[in-house]
């Protein structure tokens, strides 16, 4: 039974996560509100890449203002440095981490794994919202500023691929 709550724990954690915005977790939602306030807010795009993903990653706009409610489309570029076709992952939160429960996405590249083919490049949306409750939460009511942050890492099953045509000297066989 143990044993089954250790592997369980961090689909769980995910899901808990992703329901309450706890940790910086956006939301996910089919569609924006109805509502849309008078009120803008900043939001801020971080891009980072682990050391074992050949590639380069970054917003396209590092800054956007949009009014509460409003549904926004931005874009992100990557680019595989490497001479090989490379699968990443993107993992994401939002800082401060009481501004995830109401940082709601719609699309996002970083709902799926992203293979680039050798050189390749590629522009990835994001579209998202700021629900209005942010503004009736006592915590929140004067946000001004949210960052959302991406750090993409190569994939499990293509770092295993990888490692597997390794001679273990970085070569290939």
């Amino acid at each position: 039974g143990m044993v089954g709550l250790a592997f369980a724990s961090v689909p769980l954690y995910r899901m808990f996560c992703q329901a309450t915005g706890y940790g910086g977790v956006p939301q996910r939602a089919e569609r924006a509100p109805d509502e849309i306030l008078d009120r803008t807010i900043r939001v801020r795009f971080d891009a980072n890449v682990d050391h074992a993903l050949p590639w380069s990653f970054g917003p396209v706009e590092r800054v956007v203002e949009v009014k509460i409610g409003e549904t926004a489309l931005v874009f992100f570029k990557a680019s595989n440095t490497s001479n090989a076709p490379v699968t990443g992952t993107a993992v994401f939160n939002v800082v401060p981490e009481l501004a995830g429960r109401y940082f709601t996405k719609i699309e996002c590249f970083c709902f799926k794994e992203q293979t680039l083919a050798a050189g390749a490049s590629i522009e990835m949306p994001v579209t998202f919202f700021v629900d209005s409750k942010i503004v009736e939460d006592e915590d929140t009511k004067n946000m001004s500023e949210i960052t959302l942050s991406y750090t993409f890492y190569r994939s499990d099953k293509d770092a295993a691929k990888a490692a597997s045509t390794s001679n273990g000297d970085g070569s290939r066989s």
